[in-house]
């Protein structure tokens, strides 16, 4: 058995061995030794001895280490002081200094230990757990290797490489001339993102598709994934965003290209927006009356508490125009978000611009989500007001949300309204397209995700189109 003082000076020496500062007579001062632990000159410092750690002059008993201190001076008498009477723990420590108060303190081990009983039980548990340190010993070493080659051969210390991979099979069941043949899509994501601090964001995101516009005119929005940059099989930049937090309560979002001031709030409230494989269901009226998102855009989401969060946003096209700048033609959102954990989560949400070739003077919508546990109803109302006489439209939708259907992961859901005609300016404030979609979102793992959808849309004169019909839509996402 060791004995008691012993294990007492083991632990306190465990504790303090990074907080020894120097001892037994002389060591070389820390002015005078270089970076490499060689001694530039030979000066040195005859330490003081010091028998309290009272004596101490920059060691207080509210500094975290005081105990520890106070044990090693008083009770084993293996920690001196510097001629001024200074302990100077918030030093760097040398190799001299180091070497010097383990040397200290090893002697009051052996004081302690002399060559009795407990000298011969640490040698016996030495003998009686060789082959585990040397297993331990081998553990570490080949740790040590494989650290070392993965640090030789990572990506980045602090980039992550994400991507994401969507094909879209477009069935047309029904659909106007024109739009009657079964096609095929696909878009592709990879996101290099980057953190400096552990909690700040920058995102640059390469991205390639074709340029699929089969369903998009019949549909008025077209698919979730279709209408995107990069068409006809070309790569190029879409997203270069950087996010970060200002203090606790406010996040910053300031994006270079690809984003609206309607993609920076918080939510979009609806439960059904992240599988739904039709436009209208993913962004909604959020696109709607501005669209500006080519070339600048910031945003904030400030909680007000921990619920309640208030989201400011602007974007603009001509952030690299420097004819027009980015105060010539821009939108602008206000949006008071209610998130819970609970039965309601509701948004109210404004939003104004300045654009020459739209007819949208402004919008206000509310938002609302009632979460039942085992589904969820949602939906929105909008109101758009025309400017210089164009009149007034409303676009609403609702929908269901059943999670974990038939398997955990997977998504139904059922939703559909009266869109807004928000690609063809000036709009058409006298139509009203009907959209209503139905999928069912299979989850088969974390890579692979298959979303069978049938689609409804009647375009109700929507550039020229006034036949309603159905196509059906079977999207594959990998995501890596």
């Amino acid at each position: 058995m060791i004995s008691n003082s012993m294990r007492k000076l083991i632990l306190a020496g465990a504790t303090s061995a990074s907080l020894l500062t120097a001892t037994s007579g002389y060591v070389v001062a820390a002015d005078t030794v270089s970076t490499d632990g060689s001694s530039l000159n030979n000066s040195t410092i005859q330490l003081a001895q010091v028998t309290s750690v009272s004596e101490l002059s920059d060691v207080l008993p509210s500094d975290w280490a005081y105990t520890a201190l106070q044990r090693l001076v008083e009770e084993y008498g293996c920690l001196e002081g510097y001629p001024d009477r200074s302990f100077r723990g918030n030093r760097a420590l040398t190799r001299y200094e180091f070497a010097a108060g383990l040397n200290a303190c090893l002697d009051v081990i052996v004081q302690l230990i002399g060559d009795g009983d407990d000298l011969d039980t640490i040698r016996r548990l030495q003998e009686e757990f060789a082959a585990e340190l040397a297993t331990i010993r081998g553990r570490v070493d080949t740790l040590e290797a494989d650290v070392a080659e993965l640090e030789a051969n990572q990506f980045s210390t602090n980039t992550k490489l994400k991507g994401e991979l969507v094909g879209q099979l477009v069935i047309p069941f029904e659909a106007p001339d024109g739009s009657d043949e079964v096609t095929f899509e696909y878009r592709s994501r990879l996101n290099f993102d980057t953190s400096f601090t552990g909690e700040d964001r920058l995102r640059i995101r390469l991205q390639g598709a074709d340029d699929m516009d089969a369903p998009n005119d019949f549909l008025i929005d077209g698919l979730a994934d279709s209408s995107s940059s990069g068409g006809e099989d070309n790569v190029q930049i879409d997203d270069i965003t950087y996010e970060f937090p200002l203090g606790d309560r406010i996040d910053v979002e300031i994006a270079a290209n690809s984003r609206s001031a309607g993609q920076l709030n918080s939510s979009n409230i609806v439960p059904y927006d992240t599988n739904a494989v039709a436009e209208f269901g993913e962004d909604g009226f959020f696109e709607s009356a501005f669209d500006q998102d080519g070339s600048f855009a910031i945003g904030t989401n400030i909680s007000l508490t921990d619920n309640i969060i208030l989201d400011l946003a602007y974007s603009t096209d001509n952030g690299q125009d420097a004819t027009q700048g980015i105060f010539e033609e821009y939108e602008y959102l206000v949006q008071l978000n209610y998130l819970s954990d609970g039965l309601i989560d509701a948004a109210i949400t404004f939003q104004d611009g300045e654009d020459p070739d739209t007819t949208v003077d402004f919008l206000i919508g509310g938002l609302l989500n009632l979460d039942f546990g085992a589904f969820e109803l949602g939906g929105y109302y909008a109101f758009i007001e025309g400017k210089d006489g164009a009149g007034e439209q409303e676009e609403w939708q609702v929908g269901i949300s059943i999670s974990d259907f038939l398997a955990p992961g997977n998504e139904l859901g059922i939703y559909g309204g009266d869109a807004f005609d928000n690609d063809n300016a000036p709009f058409n404030f006298d139509s009203d397209p009907i959209i209503i979609e139905a999928f069912y979102a299979i989850k088969l793992n974390k890579f692979l995700t298959i979303t069978p959808a049938v689609i409804y849309a009647d375009p109700d004169g929507v550039d020229g189109n006034d036949e309603d019909g159905v196509i059906g839509v079977v999207r594959t996402t990998f995501n890596f």
